[in-house]
């Protein structure tokens, strides 16, 4: 699929932010494609299948976006924030709004809540590793790298949740999980 999978992906994007979770249709998504709703259709068979692709797709960019092969701990945490707090360029307007919309659907769509899962999962274990091998390497003070991922992930679904409901922006909540990480690791993130 290929170039079609891509140009596919961007429209949802695209028709999420215009429409949210609860006005999008394969129509609306065909029209900001340029593809009619019967090309849609030859690669999904409805829109909670093509959400699943786009959520993959999401997690996978997510995913890119969390790489740093730095042997130092710090900085890895670090590029970690910034790809949860300072998203990428294209992710703007309303697509928090959007993505709080499919979470908030997850109860009633295992499909969904399994794509969420998976990353607050690989969230989860970048961080824990991460914090393991500060501790181990001296570079961070003694704590339960498990405790830590757990509750730094919960604060950034917070500050997602505030950001969106609230209007809160996202500089307060990383500034919040910086705080806790200085506290508790006794380093700067």
């Amino acid at each position: 699929m290929g170039d079609a999978s891509a140009d596919i992906m961007s429209a949802t994007y695209r028709a999420l932010c215009e429409h949210g979770y609860a006005d999008l249709t394969m129509q609306r998504i065909a029209d900001a494609s340029g593809r009619s709703k019967a090309a849609l259709h030859y690669h999904y068979d409805t829109k909670e299948e093509l959400l699943n692709a786009f959520l993959d797709d999401m997690l996978d960019q997510f995913e890119a976006r969390l790489a740093c092969e730095s042997a130092d701990p710090a900085e890895r945490l670090g590029t970690f924030l910034d790809a949860v707090f300072d998203p990428a360029a294209e992710v703007t307007g309303e697509f928090p709004v959007a993505l709080l919309e499919i979470k908030a659907q997850a109860p009633y769509h295992e499909p969904y809540r399994t794509r969420l899962r998976e990353m607050d999962e690989r969230m989860r274990e970048l961080l824990e590793a991460t914090v393991a091998e500060g501790v181990e390497s001296g570079a961070f003070a003694d704590c339960d790298p498990e405790t830590v991922a757990r509750f730094v992930v919960t604060l950034i679904n917070g500050s997602h949740a505030r950001n969106v409901a609230l209007g809160e922006a996202p500089e307060q909540g990383r500034t919040l999980v910086e705080a806790y990480l200085e506290r508790t690791l006794g380093v700067s993130a």
